[in-house]
């Protein structure tokens, strides 16, 4: 390449730098400047370590919108000397993903250098896609790093995961959020440069709202200045900002990641018994392109969650709304998961479920050498009966009430009161019913559970 070639590239960078946004332009440029994710950056940390090394490694990174992902896996790449490539399982495919392994495989021929793919919300590429992946990772042909949103272990194939090392990454807290603010507002060539000038208050008021994702945070400082600019005020108000989140979420980004406003709404109105905003949230993100799945599954979700057994038949009603979306696809599953929205939001709401794996997770945690009692133990051989195995098993079918006195629990939480039935809905009745069975079993009050005493 020429020096007037190099003289072209240079004023093109500058040129696309000068044009990006804000968050872009703010991106940090080592592990020193990122925020709010000290469990990596910190010395001696597991992925500052492996940035140090220069050896780039399959890795993915699972955390919320904003908390840095992209910015993470540039730095791997930058610090290994690694071509980093890039693509969105939005967009992509297969094609673009074969590509892109073989100019991996190229470069490390020619003069050994590594390519770091990034493949932003890997959890939307099909098994198949994903497979793709697998000979250029086993290989070593590249180095890749998937960011997600979603549980990688549910969402991703098991065998690209077991291929990966796993990172988290955190919601950043309000102060590490002003921080990257008051750095963009004051720095003088990727930043604000203090013009409009704005106070920490308001700064803190944006950090509040944007919860944690800090490039919800940086692109909303840049629309307030430039409202506040526009109104030719000399420093940014928490009007502007107030405005500026506004437009956000009117303009719904499903590209960014930044949908977790709406969902939010959108659960909070079913939990709250409200049909129309549930169906106005809804159709917002269908009408945005969301991934209508997602919405589905956060129906699933909600139907144990928050209606429980005060209606039992909620569940199956959410998982046929998955399933319809799953045989007869957009505009036609917009039917059933309005049908599923809106049944959500009229059916009994009951915590029970929620409140019962809290109470059964910290009984668990308190008796941590707990036994199955002897009664209750596998006897299906000669052998485990010798040793007193389902010794003194009563077996609930020969009384005419199912139910018999007997231990359950082991020795140490056996007076564990885990589920506390609410009066509403469906559970009423298996309130009262429970109510018998606590007497034949000799149970307490479930009016104060308590894990052991």
């Amino acid at each position: 390449m020429s020096d007037q070639d190099d003289l072209f590239s240079e004023r093109r960078a500058e040129a696309r730098a000068t044009a990006a946004p804000l968050a872009a332009r703010m991106r940090p440029q080592s592990l020193d400047e990122v925020v709010g994710q000290e469990h990596l950056t910190a010395p001696g940390a597991a992925f500052r370590s492996v940035v140090a090394s220069g050896q780039p490694l399959s890795m993915i990174l699972w955390g919320p919108p904003g908390t840095g992902k992209t910015t993470l896996a540039r730095l791997v790449a930058t610090a290994g000397e690694a071509r980093f490539e890039q693509l969105s399982a939005t967009a992509a495919g297969v094609k673009e993903v074969r590509e892109v392994l073989a100019g991996a495989a190229r470069r490390l021929e020619e003069d050994r250098t590594r390519t770091v793919l990034f493949l932003d919300e890997i959890h939307r590429f099909t098994k198949a896609q994903q497979d793709a992946l697998l000979p250029g990772v086993e290989d070593g042909v590249i180095a890749l790093i998937g960011a997600t949103t979603e549980n990688p272990f549910f969402e991703v194939n098991s065998p690209l995961v077991s291929r990966c090392t796993l990172f988290r990454t955190e919601q950043l807290r309000p102060e590490a959020v002003v921080e990257l603010l008051r750095r963009a507002a004051d720095d003088p060539g990727r930043g604000l440069g203090g013009t409009p000038a704005v106070a920490d208050a308001t700064l803190a008021l944006l950090a509040e709202r944007v919860g944690g994702d800090a490039r919800l945070a940086l692109n909303a400082l840049e629309v307030a200045a430039r409202i506040a600019a526009g109104r030719e005020r000399k420093e940014i108000g928490e009007a502007d900002v107030e405005e500026a989140l506004q437009r956000r979420i009117i303009r719904y980004d499903k590209t960014g990641d930044q949908h977790y406003d709406v969902i939010s709404a959108f659960i909070k109105s079913m939990r709250g018994s409200d049909p129309d905003a549930a169906l106005y949230w809804l159709h917002t993100m269908l009408d945005a392109g969301e991934d209508p799945e997602f919405i589905a599954r956060r129906m699933i979700v909600l139907a144990s969650e928050d209606v429980g057994l005060a209606d039992p038949t909620a569940l199956q009603v959410a998982n046929d709304a998955f399933a319809a979306l799953r045989v007869v696809g957009l505009p036609e599953a917009a039917y059933a998961l309005s049908h599923a929205a809106v049944y959500l939001a009229l059916a009994p709401k009951s915590n029970s479920i929620a409140e019962a794996m809290v109470r059964a997770r910290s009984a668990v945690q308190e008796t941590p050498s707990a036994q199955v009692p002897m009664p209750l133990r596998s006897a299906a051989t000669a052998g485990e009966r010798r040793l007193g195995h389902g010794v003194g098993y009563r077996y609930p079918h020969d009384d005419p009430a199912a139910v018999v006195p007997q231990q359950y629990l082991p020795q140490g939480a056996e007076r564990a009161i885990l589920y506390v039935p609410k009066p509403v809905g469906a559970e009423r009745d298996l309130a009262e019913r429970l109510e018998r069975i606590d007497r034949i079993l000799g149970k307490r009050s479930r009016g104060a559970p308590q894990h052991g005493e």
